[in-house]
């Protein structure tokens, strides 16, 4: 197998359950990656929403679309498509110490990344510590909140980072995503934005956590540093959710806390040469994977069943062009997404007007289901 296909699946593929998407000639179709083969299961499931209400995914079988060994970048094998199809994606925000902070500093500089290092200074000494070891929703919560409000400190941001309610919203559009391999998009008139590398929690219709996945929820920090109200603006563009490689389903070797132990590896690679590393450590994580779930399952349903993004550790702070100003894209980043139980996600930064249009929605893919004999039943 070459480097970059073992990259790309868990360091234990052998024994993993994988599911995902591919664009094969008849149209998108889910397969399961099974004894070094990937395997076309569309005649027991039509979509990956379906496939994940089975209880026999291990033992589904079907034509074989290639080897494993052929899923390398370059490789000959169909392309990989993200992952989910008709679930809604959901993420969690400000889940982590410094992601709250660094939230605060975008609120507080109003956007601009030339104000944000001296903020960044000042939080850093009057609540990092404070911020890191209180659990959200606790009495201790409470205190830090009514002590940071008489200083003039308290922010919408810290109100869902140790408050009891987490921040849940829609990412984007079903069948919207993107998966390994394409370009990932940021708004062509964003001047500070970044990646954000996190494991994504993938649920069944009757809520249940039945796998993950790695994602990139890709971010302007400037649009929602402006306002809180701009987060759909900052959010929710053409290719900005990145998804995949594959779904690894939980069984006795890949659990929930294999989720609680994972580090989550970035490395983003620009044309010039400039590269930024990161490592998030899920163990920092201010609210737990589970009741992150609940909390999106609280008083909602989502009958095709739903992802959540956890949220990230990682805000970067490196300095890529002129002092001060932090990091932000530049069209042909490339963005490695990894962790060694999910594999590795690849994806290219460009502009989400230059990105390729979303064009597939969920009425095409009724029809091109209908025209291939697969929504029997």
């Amino acid at each position: 197998m070459s480097e970059h296909a073992s990259r790309m699946l868990p360091a234990d593929h052998d024994t993993a359950l994988l599911v995902g998407r591919m664009q094969l000639a008849d149209g998108p179709t889910p397969v399961v990656l099974r004894g070094g083969k990937v395997i076309d299961v569309s005649a027991h499931a039509a979509t990956v929403a379906d496939l994940l209400e089975r209880t026999d995914v291990a033992t589904l079988d079907g034509p074989v679309v290639c080897d494993v060994t052929a899923l390398s970048e370059g490789g000959s094998h169909p392309p990989i498509l993200s992952p989910i199809d008709l679930q809604c994606v959901k993420a969690a925000g400000v889940t982590f110490a410094v992601s709250a902070i660094e939230r605060v500093i975008e609120e507080r500089a109003r956007g601009d990344a030339d104000a944000a290092q001296g903020i960044r200074a000042d939080l850093e000494a009057k609540i990092g510590g404070g911020i890191r070891s209180v659990k959200p929703g606790s009495r201790e919560a409470a205190d830090l909140k009514a002590a940071l409000i008489d200083a003039g400190m308290w922010s919408q941001y810290l109100e869902v980072a140790i408050g009891p309610d987490a921040e849940v919203f829609t990412k984007a559009p079903v069948l919207s995503t993107v998966g390994w391999g394409a370009e990932v998009g940021i708004r062509s008139d964003s001047s500070w934005n970044n990646p954000e590398p996190e494991i994504v929690i993938v649920a069944n219709a009757a809520g249940k956590a039945v796998g993950a996945t790695l994602g990139n929820d890709v971010n302007l920090r400037d649009f929602e540093g402006r306002s809180a109200l701009l987060l759909g603006k900052a959010k929710d563009n053409n290719a900005s959710t990145g998804i995949g490689p594959f779904i690894r389903l939980f069984d006795d070797g890949f659990t929930m806390d294999t989720v609680r132990d994972a580090v989550v590896d970035l490395r983003i690679e620009g044309t010039e040469g400039y590269v930024l590393t990161g490592t998030s450590t899920m163990r920092e994580i201010s609210r737990d994977p589970d009741d992150l779930v609940a909390q999106a399952l609280s008083e909602h349903q989502y009958p095709d069943g739903f992802v959540l993004f956890l949220g990230t550790l990682f805000a970067p702070v490196q300095d890529r062009d002129e002092p001060g100003r932090g990091f932000t894209h530049k069209p042909g980043d490339v963005v490695r997404i990894a962790t060694p139980s999910l594999g590795e996600l690849v994806n290219t930064v460009t502009t989400s007007k230059a990105a390729d249009p979303w064009a597939f929605g969920i009425r095409d893919l009724m029809r091109n289901l209908a025209r291939r004999g697969l929504l029997a039943g």
